[in-house]
């Protein structure tokens, strides 16, 4: 019987620490030899384990590409989050966002690879519906839009565009970048997070000398 066909349980020390080192094993081997091939006979021969080990760990390939997607979203939201909530201007909170995303797919890239082999391959796919841990697939762009609406309130960007749209249009491009990563894994990425930040640093920025009665001109 698997440790998820038990029911929930608390977790020793080196069960969670097991679960990590599977993950890990899973994501660098769905990132190097693809979805379709990466067993759970081949991740558990990578790190020198038998495969029984991780049916007691996790329910089923299933199971575990759930978690990893989990890992890799959460590694990102740890990374990302308190780096954009450290800013204290617009423009600079904006810039952080964009180019903290970039920065963790440059140090991360195998999680990027091994993302992009999961959805397309429909790992993250039940009855051809996405679902992801019950989570919301939206939720990127709500806490961008969110963040967007605050700064325009608190006269840090301009209050004449439309945060929600805005936030679509970056989000857009941002989760464009593990796909171009994972056909060229030499893309100048910090190039690549400069040029963006650029571009939606203009279309949002307050600039000197525009009527715009809800903001003021940050100093």
């Amino acid at each position: 019987m698997t440790e998820a066909a038990t029911g929930p349980k608390e977790r020793t020390f080196i069960e969670n620490a097991r679960r990590q080192q599977i993950v890990a094993a899973a994501i660098d081997t769905i990132a190097e030899v693809g979805f379709a091939q990466a067993s759970l006979a081949r991740i558990a021969e990578r790190i020198g384990i038998s495969k029984g080990v991780i049916s007691y760990h996790f329910a089923g390939k299933g199971d575990l590409i759930r978690q990893v997607a989990i890992e890799i979203v959460e590694a990102a939201r740890d990374y990302i989050i308190p780096r954009v909530l450290a800013e204290s201007t617009g423009p600079a909170t904006l810039r952080v966002y964009i180019e903290s995303h970039l920065a963790f797919m440059r140090e991360h890239q195998n999680f990027m690879v091994a993302i992009v082999e999961i959805v397309r391959n429909g790992g993250l796919t039940t009855a051809g519906q996405r679902r992801f841990d019950g989570r919301d697939v939206d939720v990127a762009v709500h806490f961008l839009e969110e963040l967007l609406a605050r700064l325009q309130a608190e006269g840090k960007l301009r209050s004449d565009f439309d945060p929600g749209v805005m936030a679509v249009a970056i989000r857009a491009v941002i989760d464009s970048v593990p796909y171009r990563l994972a056909r060229d894994p030499d893309l100048d990425i910090d190039h690549y997070a400069r040029e963006i930040a650029t571009i939606f640093d203009l279309a949002t920025r307050i600039v000197p000398g525009d009527v715009d009665s809800d903001a003021t001109v940050p100093t």
